[in-house]
């Protein structure tokens, strides 16, 4: 085993593969993570008065996607267009789940990392003095 042909080469290994596409999939995220948090905020902060209007007979109108927020269209998942048989037309838009969008922006900001420092006890400097 003097010679290197006699060891095996690191990338033919499968650890090493894996590890080689999660790096590179590591480095687009670093690369695009202003897009990504963008997106994950618009889906976080969307409401339902982005997208549909509605008035007091409960007549229910989309809005067009000129007359929606820009980041609002981020947080679409699904648009299903259905015909009755009278002709009628029925418009299902589906949103991306916001509490699980809030549940990963919470996690990669921290917010439910629990402190150091709160498990450890307080300091207390205790002095004694005795008397001359």
């Amino acid at each position: 085993m003097d010679n290197d042909s006699d060891y095996p080469r690191l990338d033919e290994l499968g650890g090493v593969r894996a590890l080689q596409k999660s790096m590179e999939r590591s480095r687009a995220v670093v690369a695009n993570r202003e897009a990504i948090a963008f997106e994950l905020l618009s889906m976080a902060t969307t409401r339902m008065t982005d997208l549909v209007e509605w008035d007091s007979q409960g007549n229910v109108r989309v809005k067009s996607v000129e007359e929606m927020p820009v980041h609002a269209t981020a947080a679409i998942k699904k648009v299903v267009m259905t015909r009755g048989k009278e002709g009628e037309s029925r418009m299902e838009v589906e949103m991306f789940d916001k509490v699980q969008v809030l549940r990963v922006l919470a996690k990669a900001s921290g917010l439910l990392d629990k402190a150091e420092s709160d498990d450890k006890p307080s300091v207390i400097d205790v002095q004694l003095v005795r008397p001359k």
